[in-house]
């Protein structure tokens, strides 16, 4: 029989949130990799019509995300044990269709501004599908989770390693309790 750790006081279900470029996969995998969690790269479950419209630099509209929102909260329901999920999460519509989904999924938004932004997309431009022209979109689609509950507020031009400290002790049980 095997037991969980008296400082576990539940499983952690986490959204690592933001715009194109802002940190999400870097800080997500540290933060799995830290809390013992299966990473969820939200990238990897865009479908196919929706990766080619993105690399010809056409925005994706609500319609486009609402089968991948849909397969990313199963996604997240098949973790019983917790996980962290990549995902930009930019409306509100799509975060309270997570938090249907999973319900005390929190999120750590990674905020950041538009030309760093636009520097760290252009800088991945061969080793990722998302073209540098939808920045401006990520921005423009953008609604601010802050003041939301659940949600950790993160300069995302901070290091990694800062980050992930950040969020490790936001997610610290004694913290869940106190946070609404």
């Amino acid at each position: 029989m095997s037991s969980l750790p008296s400082s576990v006081s539940s499983p952690v279900f986490l959204v690592v949130m933001g715009v194109a470029g802002c940190g999400k996969s870097s800080l997500g995998a540290a933060v799995a990799q830290a809390q013992a969690l299966p990473l969820i790269e939200g990238d990897d479950h865009h479908s196919a019509a929706s990766r080619e419209k993105m690399r010809q630099g056409i925005a994706l509209a609500d319609a486009d995300r609402e089968g991948w929102l849909a397969t990313l909260g199963q996604l997240l329901q098949g973790h019983p044990a917790g996980a962290v999920l990549t995902c930009s999460a930019l409306k509100k519509a799509y975060r309270e269709r997570l938090r249907a989904a999973c319900p005390g999924v929190r999120f750590a938004f990674l905020d950041i501004d538009r030309a760093p932004a636009g520097e760290r997309v252009a800088a991945r431009v061969n080793t990722h599908f998302f073209s540098t022209t939808l920045v401006d979109s990520q921005f423009a689609t953008l609604e601010s989770p802050v003041g939301e509950p659940g949600v950790l507020r993160l300069d995302a031009l901070q290091s990694i390693a800062t980050l992930q400290a950040q969020v490790i002790a936001w997610l610290a049980p004694a913290h869940q309790e106190t946070t609404p």
